[in-house]
């Protein structure tokens, strides 16, 4: 039997309501973080909204984003966030339930979104939170299209989101996905061993995680992409990927170029 809608079951909105009134402020101030266009998002049913991803394994997207969202909606509609199962090891992983984080699956995204929630996807996991510095500005899922097909089969838009900064909280030298390869750990499901610079501890290959400077994070929700209306009932899936990532670059290239200083903002 399948344990999806047990998943969402898990989300309580008194909790999410603590949790966000108490983190959303600190992330705020501490990253001086704005979240623009929310009025992008439908204002009803289900909404597939997919980012670029950022920061390392301290990564802030969901604490700046998802208090947005619930000062935009209010709690009565469920934002749920999709996360590798790794996460959800330990004592941690009840409360991450219980905020609304479910293990990344397209049964468990189909589910939610069926049942009129907004579902936060990070096509590019890992892969696109460690890439290197150097190109901190590209958006780049590591070829991943689920999203496309999940939000097809589902019926909703696909709402893309931009962030720019996080990726400035460390200096990031190499995803170390040849590493990972030639110590044999994509058996364990380890794709890279990335490698970085930042405070506390220096130089880090994956661990000790340094600790994120306050660089300023501002995201950008686009306008939704209804996958039928524009690509017919049987779309090209690489087609509509490969769209969905040109108007994504085109919005993160606009908010580089208001950018005057790293970390500043």
């Amino acid at each position: 039997m399948s344990d999806e809608p047990a998943e969402m079951t898990k989300w309580d909105p008194g909790f999410t309501r603590q949790i966000t009134s108490w983190v959303g402020p600190v992330i705020k101030r501490y990253f001086r973080a704005e979240v623009r266009g929310m009025d992008s998002l439908p204002a009803a049913g289900g909404a597939l909204v997919e980012s670029n991803h950022s920061g390392g394994m301290l990564t802030p997207d969901v604490l700046v984003f998802a208090p947005q969202f619930y000062g935009h909606f209010g709690f009565d509609r469920p934002l749920y966030t999709l996360a590798h199962y790794g996460v959800f090891m330990g004592p941690l992983g009840d409360y991450l339930r219980k905020a609304g984080v479910i293990e990344a699956s397209r049964e468990n995204a189909a589910a939610a979104l069926r049942s009129g929630a907004v579902v936060l996807v990070f096509p590019g996991g890992d892969y696109d939170s460690y890439r290197p510095t150097m190109t901190a500005n590209v958006v780049d899922f590591n070829g991943r299209t689920g999203y496309v097909r999940t939000a097809v089969d589902t019926g909703v838009p696909i709402v893309p989101m931009v962030s720019i900064g996080a990726q400035e909280t460390q200096l990031f030298l190499a995803r170390g996905d040849s590493l990972a390869r030639r110590l044999g750990l994509t058996r364990a499901r380890m794709e890279i061993l990335p490698v970085s610079v930042g405070f506390p501890f220096g130089l880090s290959l994956l661990v000790p995680p340094n600790l994120p400077l306050p660089a300023k994070i501002v995201t950008r929700v686009l306008e939704p992409i209804d996958v039928v209306a524009e690509f017919g009932e049987k779309p090209d899936v690489d087609e509509v990927d490969g769209h969905v990532r040109t108007v994504m670059q085109a919005a993160l290239d606009d908010l580089a170029r208001s950018r005057r200083f790293p970390i500043l903002g």
